[in-house]
């Protein structure tokens, strides 16, 4: 019988050397490099199972959907919110905070703010394409600049991963280009009146993760696994990395998207040939352009 692992998610490490790696139950991790042969599937009588909240496992082992990037129950979703800076729900953190702004592909930008001492980890954990520091000072006033500047700029605080995704394969080529929206919100916000005296206002430096992620190299992405299924499986080869999504250019030469959060709660075994793939959803293709005289 095949060994079952247990994936606790794609993490990235901020240091001199940017790199993924995919964790696995009992601090077990596999690294993660362009190239690298990728395949797994899931046991054939297998069921996706709440993964608990706070590092204590589920009381219930409550069954979750197969589409849920948190597999989690509501109980232990509730109290995994219930310690969250990102869900506001904590206020005396004594760490001071970075206010940023990221940016994904053309015409989607967010605000957002994540610990000092996480350097760029959380940009990179969002797939953040490039990023520019706004401020730093203590939490409160980093939310009030967060909040401030959603509201001036018209920027959300959450972009969703399928809209993260689907842009992706029309990033333009190069760093200038990709920086340019949030050079020129960056401007804008610092120019703000309200601004926070505690946060100290930081020059626009824009920070470009495309090299890092892979996405220069790697042919655009086809589709999307939607949710992974029992008896199922994928394989391939690595092309690239964003956020908790990997590219995988499967056997018939098309890349597809797998959000790793949909592992968890999975007993996850080897794959083989005879499974069946999982189910994967296009991307919209661009609307052909209409041409309207012969020549």
């Amino acid at each position: 019988m095949a060994q079952t692992w247990h994936c606790t998610g794609l993490r990235w490490f901020a240091g001199e050397t940017v790199r993924p790696e995919l964790g696995w139950a009992g601090a077990r991790s596999t690294q993660l490099t362009w190239g690298k042969v990728v395949g797994f599937g899931v046991e054939e009588r297998g069921r996706r199972v709440c993964v608990g909240a706070r590092g204590h496992a589920c009381p219930r082992r409550t069954e979750v959907a197969a589409r849920s990037t948190g597999a989690r129950c509501e109980e232990c979703a509730r109290l995994e919110r219930a310690h969250s800076v990102a869900a506001d729900t904590v206020a005396d953190d004594p760490r001071p905070y970075h206010v940023y702004l990221a940016w994904f592909g053309p015409g989607l930008v967010k605000v957002g703010i994540t610990a000092l001492e996480r350097g760029s980890a959380r940009l990179l954990e969002q797939g953040a394409v490039c990023f520019s520091w706004l401020g730093a000072g203590p939490l409160m006033a980093a939310r009030r600049a967060e909040e401030m500047l959603r509201a001036a700029l018209g920027v959300p605080d959450r972009i969703p991963y399928a809209e993260k995704r689907a842009v992706r394969a029309e990033l333009p080529p190069t760093e200038e280009e990709r920086a340019a929206e949030i050079a020129a919100l960056h401007g804008r916000a610092v120019a703000l009146a309200g601004w926070p005296e505690s946060l100290a206002p930081e020059p626009f430096r824009a920070v470009d993760h495309v090299r890092v992620f892979g996405l220069d190299a790697a042919p655009a992405a086809v589709g999307e696994i939607t949710q992974l299924v029992a008896g199922g499986a994928v394989s391939g080869r690595l092309v690239a990395a964003a956020g908790p999504d990997l590219h995988v250019r499967t056997g018939d030469g098309s890349v597809v998207v797998l959000d790793t959060r949909l592992m968890s709660g999975w007993g996850i075994v080897p794959a083989d040939s005879g499974r069946p793939a999982f189910p994967v959803r296009p991307f919209p293709q661009p609307a052909a352009h209409a041409q309207d005289e012969l020549f």
